[in-house]
């Protein structure tokens, strides 16, 4: 493993995701819609249907938009925080009014109840808002009050300042902590419990309880965090592929694809590769996805 280089989502129109992600959130193309390489397309299985891709930057981070038609099965109804396929992208902001002034003429789903909610300092003191886009897709705004946190983005030019963690709900945080510093590699740098009711307006659920762990990646770049929530638990388990609209992935370079697909193998994960071995697909144990790429 290298870094953590990048995030995908599985939207229906790319028209409308780049007007959302552009306007709203200062997102700017990298390049116009472009057939997915086909390494990735075969390790992720969708080498039968027209997979068009998308890839937009924040800062020094990049997502890649991502269409399929036929299409998959679409966004479910009344997502929660809860959900075991939530993955959000936290975008840290020069000033929160300014941001949700800009965000608001796009009209996001909210998640947070109330607006933006400044979290207590026992964790983290950050102001932060949660919302979807037109996808059902969700993000989060955030503002950190200083130190190390506030420090990474400080010479960030902007508003939007850059991703600084996509963070997944699991229902099995010890099995999904096995993948992620095993054959992934991450380290564990921080854990914690949040709950209160700024957590449950932040989270738009009543009276959460909810394991909070941040997990660093080899090189430095966004990092990964992972949601438990003790409180509400997780009624539904849903199984998505990556042609579906809820699909979600994280991007990782590395160096051998080939030694990582047998780590995954060894590790009890069914990994997808593409026959020139460039690209290697494979689903946590929560169906979260993961895209590694040579590189």
């Amino acid at each position: 493993m290298r870094a953590l280089i990048g995030f995908g989502r599985t939207v229906a129109d790319l028209a409308v995701t780049e007007v959302f992600y552009r306007d709203g959130l200062g997102f700017a193309r990298i390049a116009p819609p472009e057939p997915l390489p086909p390494a990735q397309a075969e390790a992720m299985g969708l080498g039968d249907r027209r997979a068009t891709q998308l890839r937009m930057r924040l800062g020094a981070q990049t997502v890649t938009f991502l269409t399929v038609d036929p299409p998959g099965a679409p966004y479910p109804a009344d997502p929660a925080a809860t959900d075991p396929f939530f993955q959000h992208l936290a975008i840290p902001v020069r000033d929160m009014a300014a941001a949700m002034a800009q965000l608001a003429p796009l009209s996001p789903i909210p998640i947070s109840r109330g607006g933006p909610q400044r979290l207590p300092e026992s964790t983290g003191g950050v102001t932060a808002y949660k919302f979807r886009d037109p996808d059902g897709h969700p993000l989060e705004l955030i503002v950190f009050p200083g130190g190390p946190p506030a420090d990474r983005w400080r010479e960030a030019p902007g508003l939007f300042l850059g991703i600084d963690h996509s963070a997944i709900t699991v229902t099995d945080l010890e099995a999904t902590l096995a993948f992620l510093t095993g054959p992934l590699g991450l380290t564990l740098a921080e854990r914690g419990l949040n709950q209160g009711p700024e957590q449950a307006r932040l989270d738009g659920l009543d009276d959460p309880q909810v394991d909070v762990l941040a997990l660093e990646p080899p090189e430095p770049a966004p990092h990964v965090e992972l949601l438990h929530y003790r409180v509400p638990a997780t009624e539904r388990r849903l199984v998505f592929g990556p042609a579906d609209r809820a699909a979600t992935r994280y991007v990782f370079a590395t160096a051998d694809p080939q030694a990582l697909s047998r780590r995954l193998r060894a590790a009890g994960r069914v990994p997808q590769a593409s026959a020139d071995g460039a690209a290697v697909y494979c689903a946590g144990p929560d169906g979260h996805g993961v895209l590694f790429v040579r590189a």
